[in-house]
């Protein structure tokens, strides 16, 4: 099964139709219908490592500001008890909670998958993002998930490389500043040729003005971790920055989740 990363922006992407909610749901389209989701978002990030463990997640409005609308979106997709157990077999001696009631799915997740799987009827399980941990751990747990990609399950990543909302300009759609569209297009290339280097971005010039909180850039973090175990990097299938500091680039990975090296 293909994984992928998505850019996913304001949530009102989950109720526009544009050029980056139509890569989503292409891709969608062109992969295998999995048996279940993990997702993982940057709006679950907590100090700890957890997954979803309920049959029927709530749809979590982990915003304010926006229309109405927007609050009443539910997507009443299942969850699957039995795929949290799974992840937290798979990557023992990491502990991994087992949420029954704190959480559910966030903007995070719902604002992509009522574009990639609008009838909402594949089983979806979401991970949170441990900030207590560094920034290869995200990496080596991302690897350490690469057998679910084998027994059909989809692992989509949700943030944004670039996510400053200091920086951003609501009346400047489609474009990114000189140091957002530098840092994108580092993490593009590390993503399609030397994915185990990822945490490298940490180092970059520009680290602190793209990334001044690392919640939305970490998700990323789990796929270069299966791509680094994987033949092949990443290629990106939806590109650009918006609004001056936000990059919605996302990357797919191709292949059903061969192993071949370490990836570290």
């Amino acid at each position: 099964m293909p994984a992928a990363f998505i850019g996913h922006g304001s949530p009102t992407n989950a109720l526009e139709s544009n050029v980056w909610t139509e890569a989503w749901s292409g891709f969608a389209q062109q992969i295998p219908r999995p048996r279940a989701i993990l997702a993982i978002s940057a709006h679950w990030y907590i100090n700890a490592t957890a997954v979803t463990a309920m049959s029927s997640p709530a749809t979590i409005h982990d915003f304010y500001g926006f229309s109405d609308d927007l609050f009443a979106v539910q997507y009443q997709a299942p969850g699957s008890p039995h795929l949290a157990e799974e992840v937290a077999d798979l990557v023992k001696p990491t502990w991994v909670g087992q949420d029954a009631d704190s959480w559910g799915l966030d903007h995070g997740t719902w604002s992509i998958l009522t574009h990639m799987y609008p009838d909402a009827d594949v089983p979806v399980v979401q991970l949170s993002i441990d900030a207590s941990e560094p920034p290869d751990y995200h990496v080596e747990l991302g690897a350490a998930l690469n057998p679910l990609r084998q027994d059909g399950v989809l692992i989509v990543a949700s943030g944004n490389v670039v996510h400053n909302l200091r920086q951003v300009q609501w009346q400047r759609p489609n474009f990114g500043f000189d140091w957002a569209r530098e840092y994108d297009e580092t993490a593009t290339e590390l993503m399609a040729e030397r994915p185990s280097e990822i945490a490298r971005l940490f180092e970059h010039k520009h680290h602190h003005l793209a990334a001044p909180t690392p919640d939305h850039l970490l998700p990323l973090f789990y796929i270069a971790g299966l791509a680094a175990t994987a033949e092949f990097g990443t290629e990106h299938f939806a590109e650009g920055c918006h609004l001056g500091g936000l990059s919605m680039t996302s990357h797919r990975l191709e292949g059903a989740g061969s192993v071949s090296e370490d990836p570290g």
